[in-house]
């Protein structure tokens, strides 16, 4: 059985997968399988170009070189419920939305990599697990996966 969520945490926001079964956990994670998750991160400053190649190049996160990943700037923003706790807003530094697709999940990664390109990330929500997107489910909401989305999770 799997189920999706939503969630608010200090880390990130929106999906969630919980499951009773065995092994589903590597299978998801495991950079060996090649899998993609999707992120949307409210990052600090306005991304150039050269820090969106520079993710999509992979960056170097203390002693580990991240994987290439898919990266782009999301203009115009995606619409998103306010934060509750609200982000730490800044008058004078503006912000961006960045969408990055990786296929690896090493803790705090996508913070890390925003960072090391010079814009740290203030918000962070996890969109897309494969195929599957959670929809409309709202913020601490559950449900059981229909068979088509556990279908979708391995595409």
């Amino acid at each position: 059985m799997s189920e999706a969520g939503t969630q608010i945490s200090v880390d990130s926001e929106r999906l969630l997968l919980l499951s009773d079964e065995s092994g589903l956990n590597h299978r998801l994670l495991s950079p060996e399988a090649n899998h993609s998750r999707v992120y949307w991160a409210r990052a600090e400053g306005i991304p150039q170009p050269a820090s969106i190649r520079k993710l999509t190049q992979g960056v170097r996160i203390q002693e580990y070189q991240t994987l290439p990943c898919v990266a782009r700037w999301l203009d115009p923003p995606p619409a998103v419920p306010p934060r509750t706790p609200p982000i730490r807003e800044r008058k004078k530094i503006p912000t961006a939305w960045v969408e990055l697709a990786l296929t690896e999940g090493k803790n705090r990664q996508m913070c890390r990599m925003t960072a090391a390109v010079g814009h740290p990330t203030l918000r962070l929500i996890r969109v897309q697990i494969g195929g599957f997107q959670p929809g409309t489910l709202p913020p601490g909401a559950w449900r059981e996966l229909t068979r088509i989305e556990r279908g979708l999770l391995w595409s």
